[in-house]
């Protein structure tokens, strides 16, 4: 049992902010009172020199229990990249990507939801849009010869709703800001030739969204884990990450119960085949009993890109959650089957 001399294992252990805060110094350097983790997001990333490291993005991700469709909009200085995704489980499959040169035209806001975000050129019209209770994601893509693909997907911040944001201090030039939302309602429609999926109440829709703003390191590698909707009769989200936070005292690790955020200052442990990413993954924290989780992967996403000075390879793995997490409070919420993915990414950049 915790002791004063042996603190619970499972307890937060970094320091939370509850006040607006710059990213960066005036010199660029990383501002030491941005350390920390909120509730919110309360850090404005001003990105300013350096360039080449300062990597920019939003990322939705937006689930059913059927299928699923993401938009990323990036923009990592030597270019900008934006990708529109859908997928139907066990059925078609639509991706369309844009690499824009230099990320010419291409912007992204220093705060979190501080300004809309629209792409229009050539077979890709993308828009994420600001309005009042939410996000509106609209796409637009596929040439004469291409699927066609047409997205109007809402997504709501309900009043209150917590999410995870986090500075992570590699030094004081190399460092990240993430915010990472999730068990957030979505409802819309994107439709593929004609033919309409839906999003809504009526299917259990839920929207992940992964926002970025920091100065990176040219070789990175990173595990990432989400997944949202109801089960035990709460409404869960899971939000993991591993290895590049690894030594920088910081985590990306947190449980969203009934809206409320629970952060986790311990490190987790991945289990997965590098041989057979879609074979099941262990999550497990090893040093307490907050996060004993499974995820059986039923579709892999595998992305390569290979560039003169950039590159990646991501195996982004869809599955079902099983397992157990536990709050704050000491309560053990049983998952299954919640639906999520887990990931593995190398990025050279």
């Amino acid at each position: 049992m915790p002791t004063a001399a042996s603190p619970d294992p499972g307890a937060c252990t970094e320091r939370e902010l509850t006040a607006p805060v710059d990213e960066c110094l005036p010199d660029g350097r990383l501002n030491p009172a941005a350390l920390g983790w909120s509730r919110h997001p309360l850090q404005r990333g001003n990105l300013r020199g350096s360039w080449g490291r300062n990597k920019r993005w939003d990322y939705w991700c937006v689930t059913s229990p059927t299928h699923l469709f993401s938009v990323t909009y990036s923009h990592i200085d030597y270019a900008a990249l934006l990708t529109v995704w859908f997928l139907e489980f066990g059925g078609r499959e639509v991706e369309r990507t844009a690499l824009v040169p230099l990320g010419r035209g291409v912007s992204l806001p220093d705060t979190v939801g501080g300004g809309d975000l629209v792409y229009d050129r050539g077979d890709m019209r993308l828009a994420l849009l600001e309005r009042p209770g939410g996000t509106r994601l609209l796409a637009d893509v596929g040439g004469p010869a291409d699927a066609r693909l047409d997205a109007d997907v809402f997504v709501a911040q309900p009043p209150g709703h917590e999410s995870l944001n986090v500075m992570i201090p590699w030094s004081e030039r190399r460092f990240q800001f993430t915010s990472k939302h999730n068990t957030r309602p979505a409802q819309g429609v994107v439709r593929v030739d004609g033919d309409e999926y839906r999003f809504g109440p009526g299917n259990d829709s839920w929207a992940a969204l992964d926002v970025g703003r920091g100065r990176w390191r040219y070789r990175t590698v990173w595990n990432w884990g989400s997944a949202s909707g109801h089960t035990d009769g709460r409404l869960v989200g899971l939000q993991f990450g591993g290895r590049w936070t690894d030594g920088t005292g910081a985590t990306e690790n947190a449980l969203c119960i009934d809206g409320r955020l629970h952060k986790l200052s311990e490190e987790l442990v991945w289990e997965y085949s590098t041989d057979d990413y879609t074979r099941p993954w262990h999550i497990s924290t090893p040093r307490s009993n907050r996060v004993d989780l499974e995820i059986v992967p039923f579709h892999e996403r595998v992305s390569v890109l290979r560039a003169v000075v950039i590159g990646s390879e991501v195996h982004q793995c869809f599955g079902h959650y099983r397992g157990r997490v536990v709050t704050d409070d000491g309560d053990t919420v049983s998952v299954g089957g919640l639906l999520g993915w887990a990931e593995e990414a190398r990025m050279r950049w």
